[in-house]
């Protein structure tokens, strides 16, 4: 990347704040980073600019504080110079937009004033929001309701069975929040704490493992996540990565295509246990080694026939666990 951000978008384009944050988001489409990669950087350069706050910025029409932008720009790859012509655009709109929030709000006859030139802000580009932190506790109810009508009762009869496979009952996929659950170990998936890679591990099952997820049906399966301190993501292969023991990591949304869609297939009759599949490749997600210890990570296998390690129950996350 250029240090300079020479070919990076031009802030001067902008005239009003709504312009401004679009420019911003042109900047991180054109670093071609993600929100944990510009997290990264800013700390690697003594900044501080958490995924959440980038996500925030992105999202509204108002020019962010003069720190956030400064650190978002130098995180971007840009160097000193651009750094202070974004610096530049940003206090001269908001002294702009200052002045004209000072405009008496009445006209003449005690008419409501209409806003004036200074005021006009243009919407930005459309950009998607996956889900609001409002809205799980509602699709809890919904997801569990419907859990409720396809949980499945494991009994296997044979004595070699794991004691988790044997006693414990493996949920189907269903829309909303859910743990998910290794079968062979009895242990769920999630982050380690204070890691910002987005690796997946096997850890015991509880209700404050980081981050939360959630299924969601589009052309297959997307496991969408809720971290406390990262914000909404997916989980997918790193990399977009065909490989055999590439990780299973939670990011940003929307940069790997297929690598972060799942087929979620069922093995066994009765059910035993459900197989993630990454569209991209058709490989298995699974265990390293069908481990049944705490802290082995989730990688993306082979799949094996007798899907040792690599079956998973979508266990419905109880409406006490949601935000």
């Amino acid at each position: 990347m250029d240090s300079a951000g020479h070919g990076a978008p031009d802030p001067e384009q902008a005239h009003s704040s709504a312009e401004f944050v679009a420019r911003m988001q042109e900047l991180k489409d054109w670093s071609g980073l993600t929100y944990r990669e510009l997290t990264a950087r800013a700390e690697a350069a003594g900044d501080v600019l958490p995924r959440s706050t980038v996500a925030n910025m992105l999202s509204r029409s108002t020019v962010p504080r003069e720190e956030l932008v400064a650190a978002f720009v130098r995180a971007c790859g840009c160097g000193p110079g651009a750094t202070e012509s974004w610096l530049r655009v940003r206090k001269e709109l908001t002294r702009r937009e200052r002045q004209a929030v000072e405009v008496p709000a009445y006209g003449t006859g005690g008419q409501e004033a209409g806003p004036g030139p200074e005021m006009a802000v243009p919407p930005g580009p459309a950009r998607r929001v996956w889900r609001s932190r409002a809205r799980w506790p509602a699709v809890v109810a919904l997801g569990a309701t419907a859990v409720v009508a396809v949980t499945i009762a494991v009994l296997l009869p044979e004595d070699d069975k794991p004691t988790a496979e044997r006693h414990t009952a493996v949920v189907a996929p269903a829309r909303g929040p859910v743990q998910i659950r290794a079968v062979h170990s009895g242990l769920c998936l999630a982050e380690r704490a204070g890691q910002r890679s987005g690796q997946l591990y096997q850890v015991p099952c509880a209700p404050d493992t980081v981050p939360r997820f959630a299924l969601k049906p589009v052309a297959a399966w997307r496991i969408e996540t809720d971290h406390r301190d990262f914000g909404l993501g997916c989980t997918g292969v790193a990399e977009k990565s065909t490989q055999v023991g590439a990780a299973l990591v939670d990011q940003e949304c929307g940069k790997r295509g297929p690598a972060e869609a799942f087929r979620l297939e069922a093995v066994g009759k009765p059910v035993r246990g459900y197989r993630l599949r990454p569209l991209h490749s058709d490989l298995c997600a699974g265990v390293q080694d069908a481990s049944k210890e705490r802290g082995a990570r989730i990688v993306q296998q082979v799949c094996t026939k007798d899907a040792r390690g690599q079956l998973f129950s979508f266990d419905p996350d109880a409406p006490a666990n949601t935000l």
